[in-house]
């Protein structure tokens, strides 16, 4: 009699959670994510950290296409405070697109591949931002 041998979870004897899908694709994105098993729980996760990437945005926006052109003609400190500023927006933008991103795919999200190409277009634009930021500040 041959015996089938079952991947176990951590310490619980219990199977481990499998991928909803085993395609080349999806192996290859969770390779590049280093999302290793699938974390259910990380679903609340990934969509606090998607509202904190699009808040920060939102905030980086409204920083950079209303407060300061509004408020650095009259201070007079153009490139020095509005480059920088929005600078560390993008990062933080970005750092939290990217653990959103993770997160979605931790959990086995349904929608990841969407929200993965909607991420993409967010970064694509906040890197045409950090380009222009960097610019004004005169590194580029």
């Amino acid at each position: 009699m041959t015996s089938t041998v079952t991947p176990t979870g951590p310490a619980t004897g219990a199977p481990a959670p499998r991928f909803r899908s085993d395609a080349p694709v999806e192996r290859g994105m969770r390779r590049v994510l280093r999302v290793d098993r699938p974390d259910r729980a990380a679903g609340a996760g990934a969509h606090r950290a998607f509202r904190v990437s699009v808040a920060v945005s939102a905030v980086r926006c409204v920083i950079t296409y209303l407060a300061v052109p509004v408020l650095v003609p009259l201070v007079s400190l153009s490139g020095w405070v509005a480059a920088p500023v929005g600078i560390a927006l993008c990062v933080v933008a970005v750092v939290n697109g990217i653990v959103s991103v993770r997160r979605f795919w931790a959990a086995d999200h349904p929608r990841r591949w969407m929200y993965t190409g909607f991420m993409g277009v967010v970064f694509v634009i906040l890197g045409i931002a950090l380009v222009s930021e960097l610019t004004r500040w005169g590194v580029m």
